[in-house]
């Protein structure tokens, strides 16, 4: 793709979702969020593969009903209230109908189909942006709205979306597919906590996006996109795949890596509002995750092929480290430490 357009794409997505962020006014919101789904668009569909088309059509069409949906939710509620604030959604009926919307636009289930098959058909650098750029404005909407909305609902479809992310990520051999069902689980964790803690959730967020970016990042570099051809990157890169193994544990969330710090509060914080069976269980369902997520960690450090036949192995490259990856890594492996001091900053 021509580097001006890329850089104008680029743009208005930053431009959409600092619009939606900022905004006070329902339709301000509205708009960014339009601006963010025509941007990405030509980003998904670039490479003119069958794939990439249905994902981008796909995309489209799930993001135009979800925005339907948030234009209808504010009107409904402008009609019966009078206000088009956004934190004055007071109405019932909206905040019903806007958290089905942002939903689907997060891909939370049962409105997840869509986001699987999306970073299936999509290269790694915008699968990347669709997991961690796109999910900001929806979120930062929650947060805005989060007083007004049902907890009931919010803790169901939390529930639903750990436990199907963790259940079908099992079965998958495609990087992207496997990422995709991770990020359909950590959106549960977010949604569980946003109306009790809405601060959480945007921490969890953060160092989500974060441990994502490492993993794409570093699978872009090494141009892995299944799990055989993840069995014979170590040899292309040993310190990244290393780097990588650590990665993956951490958006597990096991203890000594970064990745624990959200799970740890938000357990903490559901068991503070009597929500001790939610949390058991939403800590249950995460094992499902987990399984996949080792079974990837497993492929990454594996020395050898496990088939017999002679296989090829990638040369060596003597290509430094991106920075950038490196920052990343440290930050997803090296957080829990100073968990007292994000605490006093959030």
């Amino acid at each position: 793709m021509n580097p001006q357009a890329t850089l104008i794409f680029i743009t208005s997505l930053m431009l959409g979702t600092t619009i939606t962020i900022s905004s006070n006014h329902w339709i301000m919101a509205w708009t960014g969020l339009e601006i963010n789904t025509l941007a990405i668009l030509p980003l998904i569909s670039k490479s003119h593969h069958p794939r990439a088309i249905e994902a981008a059509t796909k995309y489209f069409l799930t993001q135009a009903a979800a925005s339907a949906l948030v234009l209808f939710s504010s009107m409904t509620n402008a009609w019966h209230t009078g206000q088009w604030d956004i934190t004055q959604l007071t109405h019932p009926t909206s905040c019903l109908i806007l958290t089905s919307a942002i939903a689907i636009k997060l891909g939370l289930v049962p409105f997840h189909f869509w986001f699987p098959e999306v970073l299936q058909g999509s290269p790694l650098t915008t699968g990347l942006i669709l997991s961690t750029i796109m999910k900001l404005p929806p979120i930062a909407l929650l947060y805005m709205t989060s007083p007004s909305l049902n907890p009931a609902l919010l803790t169901t479809l939390a529930i639903l979306s750990t436990a199907l992310g963790g259940w079908m990520g099992l079965n998958q051999t495609q990087i992207r597919k496997i990422l995709a069902f991770s990020s359909i689980s950590h959106l549960g964790w977010m949604a569980i906590i946003i109306v009790y803690n809405p601060k959480l959730t945007l921490l969890n967020f953060y160092l989500y996006a974060v441990m994502t970016a490492t993993i794409f990042l570093t699978l872009n570099t090494t141009k892995v996109l299944k799990l055989s051809t993840l069995m014979t990157a170590w040899t292309k890169a040993p310190s990244l795949n290393t780097m990588l193994l650590l990665a993956l544990l951490s958006l597990a969330g096991l203890p000594p890596l970064t990745g624990f710090l959200p799970k740890w509060l938000i357990i903490q914080e559901l068991t503070k509002q009597d929500m001790a069976l939610a949390a058991t269980l939403i800590s249950l369902l995460s094992l499902l995750s987990l399984f996949f997520y080792l079974r990837l960690a497993y492929c990454t450090a594996i020395t050898l092929p496990p088939h017999t036949t002679n296989h090829m192995k990638q040369w060596r490259t003597n290509k430094p480290t991106n920075v950038t990856i490196a920052i990343l890594t440290t930050i997803t492996i090296m957080l829990l430490p100073i968990a007292p001091m994000i605490l006093t900053i959030v």
